[in-house]
């Protein structure tokens, strides 16, 4: 799955590259920060420490953090719809927490335009957020009616490019990669058919082929459900943000600081697995040229590992917050050791 997936629109621009996320079901009415307890007790927060909320998202996060001493926290998103949650954040802990508009992928240069050297702790939340779910407009769920964009921060391609534009086996492999579909290749000649007639604009003309193929469930979910999470992975680029972040963090982490990854799919949490081993010293094997991650100086561990499994909510979570029972998190410890410029993502 090293591959780069490519794909050309009618005015031959590139759109895309691997990568692979969940779209994580969450509930509407009320925000509720998944594992959180164990995110705050892994980062130990503690006064005058400056720690980084890579995915804001509603803010819960960033606001345990602020809740405890009085740390400072630097707050990333690239959705702006969730800019009218940090103002209030902003105006509560004024001095305390400053958000800037970006993918966590980018924050190394976050944090060193803020002229900071290193911060205490970093947490990165790979969930999607209730807004962008709920907001038909956005065109992320199957269940409602609206376009076909699935674009985070609203720039770029967007899903209908991919699915009026794409190749059936460019379609294909999307599906099949980036949402374990096993019936991709029918779906996407049903697609190619059905957009021969008229393009398909709404995320109900895509619903409507999906369901024409297999059906309307998959096994205990809707089958539409691995399509649109494929889309909406290949669309945002999610995989490459992933590894970019991780790497990143591992940068602007000062010694003894703590790196804490909140999952919600197998694909994603194999990722962050892999990244933890490699950088720990733990590879067993991991450390090839082929892995998404690659070390040529594995035996200078520049992490301890926290949690030598991922650890899942507890039951009582799951119950009050339905969104966490997929959810697994890893954290690990930033080591004495220099950030060699010899590892580097593959």
């Amino acid at each position: 799955m090293g591959e780069t997936l490519e794909l050309k629109t009618k005015n031959n621009k590139k759109i895309g590259e691997d990568s692979f996320l969940e779209i994580s079901e969450k509930t509407s009415e009320k925000h509720i920060p998944v594992m959180e307890s164990e995110v705050l007790s892994f980062l130990n927060p503690k006064e005058n420490e400056i720690y980084v909320d890579g995915t804001f998202g509603l803010g819960g996060y960033s606001s345990s953090i602020l809740k405890k001493e009085k740390t400072q926290v630097i707050a990333i998103d690239r959705d702006k719809e969730v800019e009218k949650f940090a103002k209030e954040l902003e105006k509560k802990y004024t001095g305390r927490f400053q958000f800037v508009k970006s993918n966590f992928s980018e924050i190394e240069n976050v944090v060193s335009e803020k002229n900071i050297e290193h911060v205490h702790g970093v947490v990165f939340d790979l969930g999607v957020s209730s807004p962008q779910i709920d907001n038909a407009e956005r065109g992320f769920s199957f269940q409602k009616t609206g376009p076909l964009d699935m674009r985070m921060d609203k720039t770029g391609f967007s899903a209908y490019e991919v699915v009026n534009t794409a190749t059936e086996e460019m379609l294909a492999d999307i599906f099949y990669h980036y949402g374990d579909e096993t019936k991709s290749r029918r779906i996407a000649r049903a697609i190619l058919k059905a957009r021969h007639q008229k393009p398909l604009q709404t995320t109900s003309d895509l619903v409507r082929v999906i369901h024409s193929v297999i059906g309307l469930k998959s096994g205990k979910i809707d089958s539409a459900t691995r399509v649109f999470q494929a889309l909406r992975i290949y669309v945002n680029d999610e995989i490459g943000s992933l590894k970019k972040g991780l790497e990143g963090a591992l940068k602007v982490l000062s010694p003894g600081g703590r790196l804490v990854v909140v999952t919600f799919h197998s694909l994603e949490d194999r990722i962050v697995k892999q990244f933890f081993q490699i950088h720990s010293g733990k590879s067993k094997g991991l450390s090839s040229r082929h892995s998404p991650f690659f070390s040529q100086n594995s035996h200078n561990p520049t992490l301890h590992l926290l949690t030598p499994k991922a650890l899942k909510p507890q039951e009582s979570e799951i119950f009050q917050n339905p969104r966490a029972r997929s959810a697994k998190l890893r954290a690990a410890l930033r080591t004495m050791d220099p950030f060699s410029p010899q590892m580097e993502g593959v």
